[in-house]
């Protein structure tokens, strides 16, 4: 970042010439403070691109604690700091990580370290302020209805006030369409992360080819398409936590880099060899059956050991009626509210009809379903019939034999009507990838829209 200002904080005055002199000759606009007060104040008024911030501020003090105090000032500001400081061990450099510092040099300093660090530091903010993508993952999502009156809906919810506040590791287990990255979001939420990001992955839809670019970023030329700096969600997420969605689809061959970075914290972006270190709570959610996976040496065991310190399982729809009316009112209102209708209500006899309906697609299918009766409905109440809902009978006598391709056309087509079209919905239904579903679409000349 060309003519950037750097804020020098260290009460040592041939320690501020020095750098003044070495990052002024780099073309740094410079900035200097020598007290906590000084350093504060300059930082909100100057509002520089980088703090350089010495641990210690008086001179019988080397524990480091005033810097990791004045740190935790500066977080509001969203301000790069670079820690310094000439009693430097590895504790001190992790509290200083943790507390929101970006990197940490021992004094004296090695300058091609420094500045690169410097010059690395300034290139992830300013890619942080131009990205859309970055600031569409750090914008509050919207506040989701959490309903859980059913007995096992208030198990979980018993369980994750335990366990929210604390760092460990969470797998959430269960069938598609049950509202497991809801319950993700809901743990976040709980969590002394609140404050901090909530970053999701799909895991199922990372190629191989660019896995560590899209976990850990890469700088401008590491490989052939790098036009430019990307910034890794383990960056994104830092004090946060990071959400694997599918992780159970994560290739073997793949499973060994993220298990390494679980391990340590520790990780390079692609095109540096220097070390960065991520502070991430880390949750992952499946339908698949890991332990299986494991057993077929499709799965790493310690990977899997890893992820699931507390496991959740969520369940389907169907085993937790008791919540179908409050969520039935939840997504009326959040329709109602986006088709800009009046609020309606809900008849008791659609009520009932949604209790019986077996809900292969879950929260999901459920979800649709509301959606289009809210747009359907003509008058201020949704009845039985504006669902739209086939009966169903799910004993094994009401199983048709057919040709196994016409059954697939069939799911197909009832998938594609549930969803409304929507694609990307209906392969989640379905539990298959986006292009597997549109090879299926053209097979069976089914219109779509996407």
């Amino acid at each position: 970042m060309t003519n950037a200002t750097i804020l020098i904080a260290d009460d040592d005055e041939d320690i501020r010439f020095a750098l003044n002199l070495l990052l002024s000759s780099e073309g740094y606009q410079i900035i200097e403070a020598e007290n906590a007060k000084e350093i504060i104040i300059q930082s909100n008024r100057q509002q520089p691109d980088l703090v350089l911030l010495d641990m210690n501020f008086s001179r019988d003090t080397t524990s480091g604690q005033e810097g990791l105090a004045i740190l935790e000032q500066l977080q509001p500001l969203n301000i790069p700091v670079i820690l310094m400081t000439a009693w430097g061990s590895i504790e001190l450099a992790v509290q200083g990580l943790q507390k929101g510092a970006n990197d940490f040099i021992e004094k004296p300093w090695n300058k091609l370290k420094l500045l690169n660090s410097i010059k690395q530091q300034l290139s992830f903010s300013q890619v942080k302020e131009q990205n859309q993508g970055y600031r569409q993952l750090l914008a509050p999502e919207s506040k989701k209805a959490w309903v859980c009156q059913s007995p096992s809906m208030q198990a979980i919810e018993t369980l994750i006030a335990q366990i929210a506040p604390t760092d460990a590791n969470i797998l959430i287990l269960g069938e598609n369409g049950t509202g497991k990255s809801l319950l993700a979001e809901r743990i976040h939420q709980l969590s002394l992360r609140q404050h901090a990001p909530l970053i999701t992955v799909n895991m199922a839809a990372i190629p191989d080819s660019l896995f560590e670019s899209e976990l850990f970023g890469h700088q401008k030329g590491a490989f052939t398409d790098a036009k430019q700096n990307r910034i890794g969600r383990f960056q994104l997420a830092d004090k946060g936590t990071l959400f694997f969605d599918e992780i159970g689809s994560l290739p073997l061959t793949l499973q060994p880099k993220l298990l390494r970075v679980l391990e340590t914290g520790q990780f390079e972006i692609l095109g540096s060899s220097q070390t960065q270190v991520a502070d991430v709570r880390l949750i992952s959610a499946t339908n698949a059956d890991l332990k299986q996976l494991v057993s077929k040496q499709a799965f790493r065991q310690d990977l899997l050991y890893r992820l699931n310190t507390l496991v959740i399982t969520i369940p389907p729809l169907r085993e937790r009626l008791e919540d179908i009316a409050d969520l039935a009112i939840s997504f009326i209102s959040q329709f109602s509210a986006k088709y800009r209708k009046q609020t309606l209500t809900m008849s008791a006899c659609a009520i009932n009809k949604l209790k019986q309906h077996s809900w292969p697609g879950n929260i999901r299918e459920f979800s649709h379903v509301i959606e289009r009766a809210v747009l359907l409905s003509s008058t201020d109440e949704i009845t039985a019939q504006q669902l739209l809902l086939e009966s169903t009978d799910n004993t094994s006598d009401s199983v048709i034999l057919q040709p196994l391709e016409q059954s697939e056309r069939q799911l197909i087509e009832k998938a594609m009507s549930v969803t409304d079209g929507q694609v990307i919905e209906a392969a989640k239904l379905l539990d298959i990838s986006r292009n597997a579903l549109y090879r299926r679409l053209e097979k069976f000349a089914i219109h779509h829209d996407q």
